[in-house]
């Protein structure tokens, strides 16, 4: 996919520091491992000539389609540089040409900023950026009916300040300029532009004044909002007031829909303190008339403000608020169609003009499609846009992450499955609420804590408030998100932060309180407030709370704060003093979103701050090594827009930093002197937290679930990089893991799911030009070479006609790269394949992920030696084999157990060498072809079926090569099928195929004699 560069300043200001080549590490790449849970999604449309065809904007996850009425939906905005999308149009004319309007497009407590507009000419296959990028929200977008080039924006403007790029705006050559033809003041922005759909130079406008503020839920309202009417394609515009409610009775935001049937029909949702509801008219907008009051409708219309009418009948009407909600009588009764207790939040509704019983309506759970006016819909359950607040990795192998989802509530995901993918199977709920930092308790995985406080327990899945009050006191202070972590030096300690900073030892039995209220007694108003800003501001209560905890791995006692109206304190005495150590340049309101202590200094804190609230998009992140006295901004290689939710240190390397933005990763191998994009293969999106679990990045996006990147490792050797031709990177220890250990039938491939990690051991290595020739040799601890691979290895090539299923189940041939740069090969901790058997798949199978058999057995437990040879020269490495981790067995087991998997691998070879020789023998025509071919036996061995086969014992006279070689496999999978002692009859098994080898090997070199 193509993407166009927005400003050649922009490129510049980014690269105009020293980077490391991104080809030293090019081969590293995220995994996406769910929910699939949808997130807030607030832009949908269809096709109307291609009824199974829509498309979904999703807050800060991109736009997706679906061409099977919303089984399954993938992306086509990946490659862009933002993936908050308000709100796309597709042209119907040419269905082909989309546009996308990034930025929410919604005022909100928790928000994200885009980059204007883009443009598709080829179905969403590449993108254009077109201009408009400080709109910075773009609310609605629509194109002419007939002509392509013709197409209008709804810009609602910065949310957290005035600005002129807001109002409506105009292009009539498909993007290339732009003209804005409707503009009130630097408050007031367009949130929506419809069109008469009999009458193209008709359209109506919905201007809204409305600001966001720098403190939790802070909004501010003007008195310029209204509805306004074009008549001559939008180059002009009056404002329409007859009927409505204005700037006396509070008037807010509007939303307005035309009857396609009769344009003559309008309907209008109006927020307002006064006369708030549902509005009618029937001359075209002219006029209107309040038709109920029914809150439901309208209620929270600085959230929801979508209205719609039936395309062939101008009486019913749907609107979609916190349900969705259907008339049949032009608005005066109206009927809940689709919504939860819970709030599905409905934000965009689409009706098919051809076919009115298909419609997309898009949610706060993503978007869902019916097919039959709305008895039954599509699954929000397949789309992974889950907005994640913070994620945590709990101790457990293999560990899961959770985190608080946005709309739906806390979950836990697990990073690798039984079953080789990741899917619903390994999802839960955790007790706790959707804006919930989760703390799974270090010394049990099954007790996780959440929220306000909640405890959950995974194994009765029963929830507990064991929060510092239950009986509110109102001296502290809570909101939507607040830290609640175990202290990193002492995992008994459990952190939480209201406006003072809490502990626990008991499980939140008890509490105490360690801090004062760290918060600004009164800070100053931020100039973002703008017009806004009152006399009573100045001595507003204090509102703010600890919105940030950074305990010190190295010392009980050190603990850091930092507040969201931008304060940084530390104790350096467990909570009996603290200090406001905050830097200078800090002021009021900038939200200490993260702070996170080193793990090589105890002075050492490196602080993320994100000032987006005050109007201010670019990112901060500050660095000290003496306690806070003096402070240092580092964010020299970054995008300038892009605020900061957090950084992080590696526990391991000195110096090398992480750090997620409100558009990508990024990371740092000097301590933040200079960063780099460590997006790689993850599309962009609000990048809310990042954690290090052993040599893993555990990602949580605000829109595009979790991912994961695999054994970061190579990172911490960039250094040794600069000088060298060849290097082989230390590889992490490697863990004998079955990739998939179910036996029932596969997900089909529609069902979503996320990625397992790699099925091996990773090991990285970097080239610094082509090489003829790379070999990469394994070797046990008495050097004998137990596998090996080559970049002149061919792919498996499997008949496809012989195959009674298709061939998509297939993973995909790794092959020893010999090409310049970072490469990265997995080893599946496993002898050579058995040669010579007929290849297949079992019933268990992962859609492009699944390995054909038989396998060679595991290695054992232990070290390795990893042998690199690139032109001639060697390079080598250790490896360390472990058991999983969840295997009960003793060291003897074990033992016996590759024993006698070994005599079986062996005994396999011995056979497949004789009945090479006997092929050799047939083909040169013998005499004895006949008694050949009988102590031969048929065809080739077949993997043995544990499951639905048996093998049998027979006499030496009935016995062949083939066939005991295909009772050698039936036994090396009874055998490798488990981490387990051999029971006495596979032992007794194990002893008899033995001999029989003996046996048979004897009689062939009676007859080879």
């Amino acid at each position: 996919m193509r993407i166009f560069i927005l400003t050649l300043s922009l490129l510049l200001s980014i690269q105009s520091f020293s980077q490391i080549d991104k080809s030293y590490y090019q081969d590293l790449e995220y995994r996406m491992i769910g929910p699939f849970r949808g997130g807030r999604t607030v832009g949908a449309v269809g096709i109307p000539s291609q009824p199974n065809v829509f498309f979904i904007g999703v807050n800060n996850g991109g736009v997706w389609k679906t061409d099977d009425y919303g089984r399954t939906w993938n992306p086509i905005f990946d490659d862009v540089s933002t993936g908050s999308v308000g709100d796309l149009a597709v042209s119907p004319s040419h269905p082909n040409v989309i546009y996308v309007g990034t930025g929410e497009g919604l005022h909100r407590p928790d928000l994200a900023v885009g980059d204007g507009m883009f443009k598709s000419v080829d179905d969403g296959k590449n993108w254009q950026h077109i201009g408009l990028n400080d709109i910075q929200q773009i609310s609605r977008v629509i194109v002419h009916p007939t002509n392509p080039d013709i197409v209008y924006v709804a810009g609602l403007g910065h949310p957290y300040g005035a600005n002129e790029m807001r109002g409506i705006f105009k292009s009539n050559d498909g993007g290339k300029t732009w003209k804005k033809t409707l503009y009130i003041n630097h408050n007031t922005g367009a949130i929506q532009v419809e069109m008469d759909p009999n009458n193209p130079d008709i359209l109506f406008a919905d201007m809204w004044e409305h600001q966001e503020g720098p403190w939790e839920n802070a909004k501010f309202s003007g008195p310029n909002s209204g509805l306004y009417k074009s008549t001559d394609g939008g180059e002009t515009w009056r404002n329409i007031v007859k009927g409505l409610p204005g700037a006396n009775q509070g008037l807010g935001r509007i939303g307005v829909a035309i009857a396609l049937s009769n344009s003559k029909r309008m309907y209008a949702t109006v927020d307002a303190r006064e006369n708030g509801g549902v509005y009618k008219s029937d001359d075209a907008g002219e006029s209107w008339k309040l038709i109920t009051t029914e809150n439901r409708l309208w209620g929270r219309g600085s959230d929801f403000a979508e209205i719609k009418v039936h395309p062939k009948n101008e009486n019913i009407v749907f609107v979609g608020n916190i349900a969705s909600y259907k008339s049949e009588d032009g608005g005066k009764t109206w009927t809940s169609i689709k919504g939860a207790p819970g709030g599905d939040d409905y934000h965009r509704i689409w009706i098919n003009p051809m076919h009115p019983e298909i419609m997309l309506f898009a949610a706060d759970q993503g978007g869902v499609v019916t097919v039959n006016g709305g008895k039954t819909w599509s699954s929000w359950y397949n789309q992974p846009t889950a907005q994640l607040y913070h994620v945590s990795t709990d101790n457990q192998f293999p560990y899961w992450v959770y985190g608080g989802q946005q709309e739906s509530g806390a979950i836990g995901v697990a990073s690798r499955s039984n079953g080789g993918q990741i899917s619903f199977r390994e999802f839960m709920g955790v007790g706790a609420d959707e804006y919930a930092y989760v703390a799974p308790d270090p010394l049990d995985s099954n007790i996780i804590y959440g929220g306000r406080v909640i405890r959950f327990n995974k194994k009765t899945g029963q929830s507990q408030y064991v929060g510092p009050e239950v009986l509110r006191s109102g001296k502290f202070r809570y909101i939507r998100t607040m830290p609640l972590l175990f202290h990193s030096a002492d995992n008994s300690m459990l952190l939480f932060g209201t406006n003072v900073v809490w502990k626990t030892h008991d499980g939140g039995q008890s509490w105490e309180q360690i801090s004062e209220d760290l918060t600004r007694k009164q800070p100053e108003v931020s100039s973002s407030v703008g017009d806004y800003k009152t006399v009573a501001m100045k001595t507003m209560p204090q509102r703010a709370i600890v919105y940030a905890i950074g305990p010190s791995p190295l010392d009980k006692n050190i603990i850091w704060a930092g507040t969201d109206d931008g304060l940084v304190n530390v104790t350096l005495d467990g909570g009996k003093t603290w200090k406001d150590v905050t830097p200078s340049t800090i002021t009021s309101w900038d939200k200490i979103s993260q702070i996170d202590a080193s793990h090589f200094n105890k002075g050492t804190a490196y602080v993320a701050v994100n000032a987006i609230r005050k109007d201010d998009m670019q990112p901060h992140i500050y660095k000290t090594h003496d306690f806070g006295k003096t402070w240092q901004e580092v964010v020299s290689g970054m995008n300038p827009s892009g605020p900061v939710n957090t950084v992080r240190e590696d526990p391991l390397q000195k110096g090398l930093l992480f750090a997620g933005t409100e558009r990508e990763v990024y990371f740092s191998s000097n301590d933040g002197e200079s960063w780099q994009s460590l997006r790689m293969n993850m599309p962009a999106s609000s990048i809310r937290d990042l954690v290090i679990h052993d040599s893993d990045l555990v990602i949580g996006t605000h829109g595009r679930s979790i991912w994961i990147l695999d054994d970061f490792s190579p990172l911490r050797e960039l250094a040794s990089l600069t000088t060298k031709r060849v290097h082989l990177f230390e590889p992490s220890d490697a863990y004998r893991v079955r990739f998939n250990m179910f036996s029932d039938t596969p997900l089909p491939p529609e069902e979503p799911t996320g990625q397992n990690p790699p099925d091996g051991a990773i090991i990285d290595y970097y080239l610094g030009t082509n090489a003829n020739k790379v070999e990469l040799k394994i070797f046990d601890q008495k050097g004998t070479m137990v596998n090996s691979f080559s970049s002149d290895d061919l792919e498996e090539v499997l008949d496809s006609t012989k195959m009674q299923h298709p061939t998509y189940w297939k993973r995909p041939f790794q092959g020893l790269s010999g090409e310049s740069g970072h490469q990265r090969f997995v080893w599946n901790l496993r002898y050579k394949e058995p040669r010579g058997a007929n290849r297949g798949y079992a019933i268990a199978a992962v859609q492009y992920n699944t390995e054909s058999g038989p396998v060679g057995p595991f290695v054992a437990p232990g070290e390795y030696k990893i042998q690199l040879k690139v032109n001639g020269n060697i390079t080598e490495r250790s490896l360390t084999v472990k058991l999983d981790p969840r295997s009960e067995v003793n060291n003897e087991a074990i033992t016996l157990q590759t024993d006698l998997s070994m005599q079986c691998y062996t005994n396999y070879e011995t056979l497949q060498l004789i009945r090479e020789s006997i092929d050799k023998m047939l083909t040169a025509k013998s005499n004895e072809q006949e008694a050949l071919l009988e102590f031969r036996g048929k065809g080739a061995p077949n993997n043995g079926d544990v499951l639905y086969e048996s093998i049998y014992e027979s006499d030496l006279e009935k016995e062949t090569i083939v066939g005991l070689q295909s009772k050698l496999l039936y036994l090396l999978n009874v055998l490798q099928n488990t981490d387990a002692k051999p029971t006495k009859k596979t032992q007794e098994a194990s002893g008899i195929l033995n001999k029989r080898v003996t046996e048979m090997a004897s009689v062939w070199k009676s007859i080879d004699n």
